[in-house]
């Protein structure tokens, strides 16, 4: 017996996909990671080009066989999930996504004088087989080893804390690539980002503020934004269910705090 292909739409200005009904179920699962079941869009439609959105245990991600990087990783982080992630012993292997042939690899990085980089941190997931999906080089970008071991810690950590605090938020991760020409690295010409950014939405304080952090090789420095901003600035909003009038207003986060073991 066929079945009977339908179209689901992965919101505005992304492009409908011809799914089954199993993927159907899945994607509404996904689409829990963004408020109002809505997952972050692209504003700019030359960005769209050859993308894919890849949906896991605990975040969806949405990745660019142009960038070879993904453009955004969506989680919802809840307190409960967090206080059990604390507990699970961190531990992964970095693998290649075999549903995207067109990712980055290990020897993309290799020599390249960046880490890889989690945009969905591992940190955040409360299962081994959540924590193992983060690893998935669908959900790396290129990041400096300054930043990724130092004040981008701090932010992953900082904001897992003010989840427990709010009960829940909505947290989106990707790069942003400014500059010409585009650094790239490895074999793949794997985009190095020159910044990246967390972006975070409290639906009880009704607020939404991002973290943004040059992708520097020394002394990386960081800022905070209003979601307008970022939408303006990159093209991804990672917000599209919530009140511009939320995006407009410029919610101070907590400052990046010392991580304690």
């Amino acid at each position: 017996m066929s079945l009977r292909v339908a179209k689901i739409c992965l919101g505005m200005a992304v492009a409908c996909l011809p799914v089954s009904g199993a993927w159907a179920q899945e994607n509404a699962a996904c689409q829990a990671f963004g408020p109002e079941n809505r997952l972050p869009t692209i504003t700019r439609p030359f960005m769209l080009k050859q993308t894919e959105l890849l949906c896991n245990t605990g975040y969806a991600v949405l990745v660019s066989s142009v960038t070879h990087t993904p453009l955004w990783a969506a989680e919802h982080l809840q307190a409960n999930n967090v206080r059990l992630a604390e507990r699970l012993m961190r531990a992964g292997t970095f693998y290649e996504d075999s549903r995207w042939p067109d990712g980055s690899r290990d020897q993309d990085y290799k020599k390249s004088g960046y880490s890889r980089g989690h945009m969905a941190p591992s940190a955040d997931q409360p299962t081994p087989t959540a924590q193992f999906e983060t690893f998935a080089y669908s959900n790396m970008v290129p990041q400096s080893i300054t930043l990724n071991q130092g004040i981008w810690a701090r932010i992953e950590y900082t904001v897992r804390e003010l989840a427990v605090q709010e009960g829940d938020l909505y947290v989106v991760t990707g790069p942003a690539f400014h500059g010409h020409p585009i650094p790239t690295i490895g074999a793949d010409h794997v985009f190095v980002p020159s910044s990246t950014w967390k972006a975070v939405y409290s639906a009880r304080r009704q607020a939404a503020g991002v973290y943004v952090c040059k992708n520097a090789q020394r002394s990386p420095h960081c800022d905070q934004v209003t979601v307008a901003t970022l939408i303006r600035n990159t093209g991804v909003d990672p917000f599209p269910g919530v009140a511009d009038n939320i995006k407009q207003s410029f919610w101070r986060l907590p400052s990046p705090r010392k991580i304690r073991r």
